[in-house]
């Protein structure tokens, strides 16, 4: 079993379902236009430029892409990655992370599980659930480029950045 929880903690960062559901609750926006979504796009391009890290990154208002930055060292198979990380959270309403980690607590075959496949909805790190306070699910912050527990960590960390700018607390 350690060698097990190993494999596990090593692709999905030691997460648990219940901690990405508090995440997702935590990081809730107190309002979601496109002015936020570029505001959003636009943090995660300064940071990723700041530490020399070159994700492609997309913000979305539902399926429709306000923000798009592809840096250096990306190509178009980011953006594949990002289109099937983007049709896991529109369908579940959670991140992909999540997504993936209670996959493998539960020991199910997600893609079966959902009727969908797997060269369509990608299980990985990186798809984060836009959520507005009152309002529910509004859009998708999307990160691809880097290993995925990196893909998901810079995306919380860009939500954080975005709602100390608005002045909320987490």
């Amino acid at each position: 079993m350690a060698d097990e929880d190993d494999k596990i903690n090593g692709t999905t960062g030691g997460f648990t379902s219940a901690g990405l559901k508090a995440e997702e609750t935590a990081l809730v926006l107190p309002a979601f236009d496109v002015a936020a979504a570029l505001e959003i796009g636009q943090i995660a391009f300064e940071i990723a430029t700041n530490r020399g890290i070159n994700p492609a990154i997309e913000v979305r208002i539902g399926e429709w892409i306000v923000f798009h930055a592809s840096l250096p060292g990306t190509n178009s198979e980011n953006d594949w990655w990002m289109g099937r990380k983007a049709r896991v959270v529109l369908l579940t309403g959670h991140s992909s992370m999540h997504e993936r980690v209670l996959a493998e607590e539960t020991n199910i075959d997600w893609f079966a599980k959902h009727g969908v496949a797997e060269e369509q909805y990608a299980i990985h790190g990186g798809g984060l659930p836009l959520i507005v306070k009152d309002e529910g699910f509004k859009g998708i912050l999307l990160v691809s480029g880097l290993p995925q527990v990196e893909d998901h960590l810079l995306g919380v960390e860009v939500l954080t950045e975005f709602l100390a700018r608005k002045g909320e607390l987490i």
